[in-house]
């Protein structure tokens, strides 16, 4: 890796630390994230993609509601000061995906089913981002009640879904189903990198910060095809370089996409998987694809949508302000939309360039 790069991205890095130093004696210490402007935007995400019992609709995937979708929700209610939001979207989430057996939420809630949660394995990245939710809403109205939700559920994450593999922490996509004899399969993209400080505040003992580091480590190994990109899923053997994961197409694509928002928005854009997205997004002379398989390079025949060109946009301009990202009514569905306002949260949130 260039000598520049390294320097910007343990410059990053320290910082995230030092953010991450527990101080949580007292909650007054800790610092309250500034409130993002362009309401309109989060206006039109609420109208568009969420009821007003809280429950935010998967518009590409059969109106289905996943713990992805409602901790992103609550994340952006805490962005736009909005506790109503927060408290709906919260309440919902917690009567209808709670597990009975731990703090964590189901993945995926179906409509018109008698049961609409019919597998109760969870999805990490979900419940990530709701504990960094509830951390963030807890410093900014003062709920110390949300402090303690957002620790047990840094606490369940922690003790079901992070491992070792060869000395090197790695966070499982889910508490059963990724875990083989000699192998684990994970997803890059559910490697919230902003988060990890928040978690390691809530769980100092844990092994949050060490996740931050080794993620990153485990995405500049686990580089593929003509563009050394990340994979949507990826295993983790012991004593073996990353490799696609079997079972899933060798692709970048829908989930990986999320790679390079995450890192641009812990200040960790010049990291190789997010320049590399990059250089593959402006491939085309034609039209921005939207994934790239690695065994052949070939690329979707169709273009990359909304919410990948916000990332794009992010990443490629680290000095772009959030207004000038696209905007959530442009986005055709869900997933998009969602995209679009989280690159505008990072592109607001994300430490500032030196």
């Amino acid at each position: 890796m260039p000598g520049p790069v390294k320097r910007r991205s343990l410059l990053a890095f320290s910082a995230l630390v030092l953010t991450a130093t527990p101080r949580l004696s007292g909650h007054a210490e800790l610092a309250v994230e500034p409130t993002m402007g362009e309401p309109a935007e989060w206006a039109d995400f609420k109208r568009i993609y969420m009821t007003e019992a809280g429950r935010v609709v998967d518009t590409g995937n059969k109106d289905q509601s996943h713990s992805e979708g409602q901790g992103w929700a609550m994340l952006l209610a805490t962005a736009f000061d909005d506790e109503a939001t927060f408290d709906r979207v919260h309440n919902w989430t917690r009567t209808t995906m709670r597990r009975p057996y731990d703090t964590l939420s189901a993945w995926s809630w179906k409509p018109n089913r008698s049961r609409p949660v019919e597998d109760m394995n969870n999805a990490t990245d979900g419940d990530l981002c709701m504990a960094w939710a509830l951390y963030r809403a807890a410093k900014r109205w003062k709920r110390p009640e949300l402090m303690e939700e957002a620790r047990a559920i840094a606490r369940d994450l922690h003790r079901l879904c992070v491992r070792e593999v060869d000395g090197r922490a790695v966070l499982l996509p889910a508490a059963y189903g990724f875990e083989h004899s000699g192998y684990v399969v994970v997803n890059p993209s559910y490697y919230v990198f902003p988060a990890f400080p928040a978690l390691a505040a809530l769980m100092p003992e844990g092994r949050w910060m060490d996740l931050h580091r080794h993620g990153l480590e485990l995405l500049r190994e686990a580089r593929f095809g003509r563009w050394g990109l990340p994979a949507d899923w990826v295993r983790v053997a012991m004593g073996e370089r990353p490799k696609p994961a079997w079972g899933w197409p060798p692709r970048f694509s829908y989930d990986a996409v999320r790679v390079p928002l995450y890192l641009a928005w812990a200040g960790l854009g010049d990291e190789p998987a997010a320049q590399a997205a990059l250089s593959f997004w402006h491939s085309s002379p034609v039209a921005m694809p939207a994934w790239t398989e690695f065994g052949t390079n070939g690329v979707s025949p169709y273009p990359a949508d909304h919410g990948m060109r916000a990332v794009a946009q992010l990443v490629g301009q680290p000095r772009a302000r959030a207004e000038e990202l696209p905007q959530v009514r442009q986005a055709p569905h869900y997933y998009a939309a969602a995209l679009t306002l989280l690159s505008r949260m990072a592109a607001f949130e994300r430490p500032p360039m030196a």
